[in-house]
């Protein structure tokens, strides 16, 4: 109900201000298990996803978001929560296989699942090598994945600004990728570079954007 009253409100503001333009809408299930996995430019890529897709998405968020004591923390809890974040508690070594786990609970009840496979926001623009994670949960749930390539979002909301602005904006959505001739191979690290490569080359189609063969964060670290 309160995704809904969000998708009403907020969703619908969106729409109207921003007119994000949707390529291959048609490549997206209405319902069922499906991962959404996306290049990352910008926070506002959480919003527009789901808004192009027109269903509910579930990322993943931290889990001191739903845990904030008073009125404030309630609010951003239930603010959150509409926007279809699912808490993970993160800083420890299974923090791993816990938001692997998360995930597998968003699937199994049929829900569809946002990821950016990069980790973290593009520091330059580029696309940056992607992390295993989304090809262990395509292999476990065997739900299809979605590439999604998001144009403009990065001028929507530049880097190291909390204001938002209109720009020309794309959500592209690719074919849906199935790799059920790999299941039960979960644990070759060849057979997963090769599905996260694959999910790789389908977003950077979509993306347009030039291709770094290293992860994100640690560029940033390195900055």
């Amino acid at each position: 109900m309160l995704y809904r009253f969000m998708e009403l409100t907020l969703g619908s503001t969106l729409r109207t201000v921003f007119r994000p333009e949707v390529v291959g809408l048609g490549s997206v299930p209405t319902s069922g298990a499906v991962i959404f996995a996306a290049n990352h430019q910008s926070f506002s890529d959480e919003f527009f996803i789901p808004i192009a897709a027109r269903r509910q998405v579930f990322y993943f968020a931290k889990a001191e978001y739903f845990t904030t004591p008073g009125l404030r923390g309630r609010a951003m809890a239930a603010f959150f929560h509409g926007l279809g974040q699912v808490p993970v508690e993160r800083g420890d070594t299974r923090s791993a296989a816990a938001v692997i786990d998360v995930g597998m609970e968003v699937l199994d009840a049929g829900g569809g699942l946002g990821i950016f496979p990069e980790g973290t926001r593009s520091p330059d623009g580029r696309l940056h090598k992607f992390r295993p994670g989304v090809a262990r949960l395509a292999l476990r749930s065997d739900a299809p994945v979605v590439p999604v390539g998001l144009i403009g979002t990065r001028e929507v909301q530049p880097p190291n600004s909390r204001r938002w602005h209109r720009a020309p904006l794309t959500v592209a959505f690719g074919e849906p990728l199935r790799f059920g001739h790999l299941a039960g191979q979960e644990r070759s690290a060849r057979v997963l570079r090769e599905v996260t490569e694959t999910i790789r080359e389908s977003v950077q189609k979509l993306s347009g954007q030039d291709y770094v063969d290293s992860y994100a964060s640690a560029m940033k670290l390195a900055e």
